[in-house]
Parts: C-alpha cells; structure tokens; sequence
C-alpha cells in the first residue's frame, strides 16, 4: 500500500539536494530533442539523447516515444542498462505515465518484490505508481553529469500532443535513424513551427502537425497554398548578407498575427531552415514580445540548435530591434552572432 507521511528534517534536505539535478522537461522541449538535424538527425548520435520508459512492460508494448528503452525491475530494484554509457550522454530524459510533480511519494508498506516482468509474465506492472520516472531519475542521476530530465505529463501527455511519435518498435538500427526524417521544431507550442523547404513539402508533416499556413523565405516556390495569398507568405530573397529581409519584416509580423488570432499553425521555412527563416522567426519574436535580439537569438538557439543567419541578416535583425524597441541593445560584435 502506498501512502504520503511528513519529512524529517533531514529527508527533506537530502530530498531537495537530490532534486538538484532532476528537471521538467516540457513536450516541445523533448519534441524539439527528438528533431536536432546536423547533416543527419542528431538521434544517430550514440551520446545525444536517451529516453527511459518507465510505465509497466504490457504499456510500453502497447506504444511508447519512438527510441524508448523501457526501464526493468528486478526484486523491486530499478536496473541501470548496461549498453548506455549515462557519463556522457547530452541529453537524458524520463517519463512515466502522467508525472507532473516532483513531490517524492512514500512506501509506508514493504512493497511486494517481484522480478521483472519478463521474467515473470504473470506480473501486470501496477506497481509503477506517479511519480515513477522521479524515483528512476534521482537514480540515474547519479551517473551523469548533466541534468536528468523529467518528461512533464509523461507518456499521456505527450503522446496526445505528437501521436505521431508513438511506436511499437523497440530496436532501433542505426540505418533505421540515418533513414529518420526529423518534422520542423516548435517555436511556439502547436502554433508556430521552423523547418526547411523538404519538410514544408512533405504532406505528411503538413497533416500531423495541421499547418494551413505558410511563410517561405526562399526563392523556390513550394507546394501548398500556391493560389491562396492569404495562406501564403513568399518572400523570395537569396541567403546572401546582401539581400534585404528589412522591408519585409513588418508584413511577416502582421501575416502572423493574423492567423495567430484565427488559430492556424504556421510553418516558417527556408531552403535549409537555418538562416532566412530564422531571421523572420526571430523577427517576429522582438516584435511580439518587445524583446531584445539578443533574447530573440537565444530562444531561437534553443529551440533550433543549428540556426545560423547570415551576417547581413544579423545586421538588419539590429536595425530591426531599434525599430521595435526604439535603441540598440543587443552588442552582435559579440562571438555569438
């Protein structure tokens, strides 16, 4: 039987010291893991990221966040995968079923001591309880020497807001990963997303994340809303320091403003996605949130590991921020930009 009891003093404080390296990790943040692009998806980098599963075996079976491992039990002991080096691992998150609290939950009552589940196929796994993926997160963090990440929600969560990342399969191969196409990553949570020519081609990233809305900051022309100048946004200027994004960039704010008040979901793409449409991203940023270029900047990074605008956009994004703000602020002879 579970139950909740009151601290000691010194629980408490080993509690918190622990909770230290433990962190929410919100589903866009792990969406956005799942989909960093170098030249591949960073998923087929063996220290980039790795998912711990911590529901029952028959839940996992059923679906799980694709490149999961499920977490085992063996004598009601959580079990530490041997083939995951977690020194160097970047990125290491869990998930239960709906965690949301780290509030620690205790065992008034010996728990029962069973054995894994496959070694005991009888075992219907109701002893992962709330509050699951803490208890394995303040172990595994004391192997790593990053934070661990909780998954806010968990499983129930996150798989409603990206059904299509739930899977059946449990091993991945690597050409599997290097065949995996990542979606365009989530500026503002199911509302604005950043991506690149290919995927806003792709009618399936169009259909699963329900755009009907786009800003092509490129010169090739897309697929989608070719006759409907109300949907669509084409900007065609070259990714060169010499084009002008400046003109541009009020009528980008105003186009998305527009189908933010009407519910659309908007794609903001580039040939790469790395530059022109991060710039206008990071446009309409400063100009939402009357903030600096520089937080700007970092938002952006964030979300999108690999963005990188061109020095002439950087300097038009300053001029920008004074239009917006009414002075510079942000020093762009820093390294960053």
């Amino acid at each position: 039987m579970l139950g909740r009891r009151s601290l000691t003093p010194m629980e408490e404080q080993l509690w918190k010291q622990r909770m230290v390296s433990l962190v929410f990790c919100e589903p866009t943040e792990l969406y956005n893991i799942l989909n960093q692009v170098t030249k591949l998806s960073r998923l087929t980098e063996p220290n980039y990221l790795c998912l711990f599963d911590v529901r029952s075996k028959r839940e996992y079976d059923e679906s799980h966040v694709i490149t999961a491992l499920r977490v085992k039990k063996k004598n009601g002991e959580y079990l530490i995968p041997e083939s995951v080096d977690l020194e160097c691992v970047k990125y290491c998150v869990v998930y239960d079923s709906n965690t949301s609290s780290m509030e620690m939950f205790i065992k008034d009552a010996m728990a029962d001591e069973e054995e894994d589940d496959e070694d005991n196929p009888n075992k219907r796994g109701q002893d992962l309880v709330q509050g699951a993926a803490v208890d394995y997160g303040r172990i595994l963090s004391q192997f790593t020497h990053h934070p661990v990440y909780i998954l806010r929600g968990g499983y129930e969560r996150f798989s409603g807001l990206y059904h299509f990342f739930r899977t059946q399969k449990i091993i991945w191969m690597p050409q599997e990963l290097d065949a995996f196409q990542p979606y365009p990553i989530e500026i503002l949570p199911g509302r604005i997303y950043l991506g690149d020519f290919s995927q806003a081609c792709d009618p399936k990233v169009q259909k699963d994340l329900r755009i009907n809305a786009h800003i092509n900051v490129s010169m090739e022309t897309g697929l989608f809303f070719l006759d409907d100048p109300d949907r669509l946004l084409h900007i065609k200027i070259e990714d060169s320091s010499e084009s002008k994004i400046l003109p541009f960039l009020r009528h980008i704010c105003h186009f998305i403003e527009i189908h933010l008040y009407l519910g659309s979901v908007i794609l903001i793409f580039s040939t790469r996605g790395i530059s022109r449409s991060c710039a206008a991203t990071m446009a309409f940023l400063m100009h939402r949130n009357q903030e600096t270029l520089k937080k700007a900047w970092a938002y952006v990074k964030k979300c999108k590991n690999n963005m990188r605008p061109n020095w002439g956009l950087v300097t038009q994004l300053l001029e920008w921020e004074k239009i917006v703000l009414g002075d510079i602020i942000t020093d762009i002879s820093d390294p960053l930009y």
